[in-house]
């Protein structure tokens, strides 16, 4: 799944030179295609897979005593689980008594979609938190009052311990309904190649729409020996994109900061990155050029250029010291291979000056190395503003 780079002379969209990686599972191709249409490349690596339990005997018997003993309250955290258990008790030939048993329970969902969900059911509109999480429900159920109460509650491919065990001492009796469990991916292989292209710098965003996800994705770094390289991404050079609290939990408590949106959807999770995009790319003035350098690609005047790994690699690094020469041997150390010695440093340049449609932006500077060639009356200040990247 990767999208080519706008052609020269169009203007460029707001995600073009930005590569995404993708975790998700279900409605990856989505995700991946609203990327797409704004102009970034993707990389999928699933890091989970949805494996039904219509066999499962757990929630065969979770059914039965939610049928032989009706719940005062029956809490939907997603949509696909709602619909899950539904479709597991039609085939136990229990799909009306359950929704008799339903249509007599207060309900209550996590979020609009599963409140979708059980409203397709002809159901009673549920309750459901504007936060539109399970600490919103949680926050309801305790406010109300539970002591005595039989409540069930839906899981959605996980234990949720925070609100189960919070229940049961506040005097709730809790059935816990498993629909579907998160396991990891079939085929590691392309889970794999995305996190060797996270700690290789190959990805900007980093995207999880599940706390499964996350939890997979570094189960598999800490097993291939790349957990503290892919955390050390994280919290650098690679946005961590979630779409929501309860994804981004695990990821803020190793000190990655997150960026989501106000709401946990797909089409919002997209315009956060979308609308943060200035944020990651470093615009400068350089030789009568206005140069913004995305991701693997760069802005000039206006174009998009792509440029290939080993020449964005030194531009980076040029970029981040602007007006300044950098060495042929710093330049060497960024290099994706290093073979060649500093006479490699020379061709990338060669192929950067080409990639970029103009070689004045980047000067030679005999016998010491090479810099971009920053206006000379943005000075000291206009140097450091670049290097935060606060043009």
């Amino acid at each position: 799944m990767a999208a080519p780079l706008p052609s020269s002379g169009t203007a460029p969209l707001p995600l073009a030179g930005f590569t995404a990686g993708v975790t998700a599972a279900r409605r990856a191709d989505e995700l991946g295609a609203m990327l797409e249409r704004r102009g970034a490349r993707v990389q999928h690596g699933p890091a989970i897979r949805i494996v039904p339990v219509h066999d499962d005997v757990r929630l065969h018997e979770a059914t039965r005593a939610v049928l032989d003993t009706p719940p005062d309250i029956v809490v939907a955290t997603t949509a696909i689980g709602f619909r899950g258990w539904r479709e597991a008790a039609d085939g136990w030939g229990l799909g009306d008594t359950l929704l008799d048993v339903l249509g007599r329970c207060e309900l209550a969902a996590r979020g609009p979609k599963a409140r979708g969900a059980i409203r397709a059911a002809e159901l009673p509109d549920p309750w459901f938190p504007k936060s539109e999480s399970s600490a919103g429900v949680l926050s309801h159920l305790l406010s109300r009052g539970v002591e005595g109460l039989r409540i069930a509650i839906q899981l959605h491919g996980e234990p949720l311990p925070d609100v189960v065990d919070t229940l049961r001492p506040a005097g709730a009796e809790v059935v816990e309904l498993p629909v579907y469990r998160w396991m990891p991916p079939q085929d590691l292989a392309p889970l794999d190649r995305l996190l060797d292209a996270v700690v290789g710098g190959g990805v900007d965003v980093l995207s999880f729409t599940s706390a499964p996800a996350v939890a997979s994705t570094l189960s598999r770094a800490d097993g291939r020996g790349v957990h503290d390289k892919l955390v050390e991404a994280l919290r650098g050079p690679v946005t961590a994109l979630c779409v929501g609290p309860v994804t981004s939990a695990r990821l803020e408590g190793l000190g990655i900061e997150t960026v989501q949106p106000a709401r946990s959807r797909l089409g919002a999770l997209v315009r956060v990155l979308e609308d943060g995009a200035p944020g990651r790319a470093v615009a400068l003035p350089v030789a009568g050029h206005q140069l913004e350098v995305r991701g693997h690609a760069a802005v000039v005047d206006g174009v998009l250029q792509a440029v290939p790994a080993a020449p964005i690699a030194l531009l980076r690094v040029l970029a981040e010291r602007p007006g300044r020469v950098v060495s042929r041997s710093q330049l060497l150390g960024a290099l994706p291979r290093r073979g060649g010695g500093e006479h490699a440093v020379d061709m990338a340049i060669n192929r950067l000056r080409h990639a970029l449609g103009a070689p004045e932006p980047v000067q030679t500077v005999v016998k010491r190395g090479y810099r971009l060639a920053l206006e000379p009356e943005f000075g000291q200040v206009g140097a450091r503003c670049a290097e935060e990247g606060r043009w």
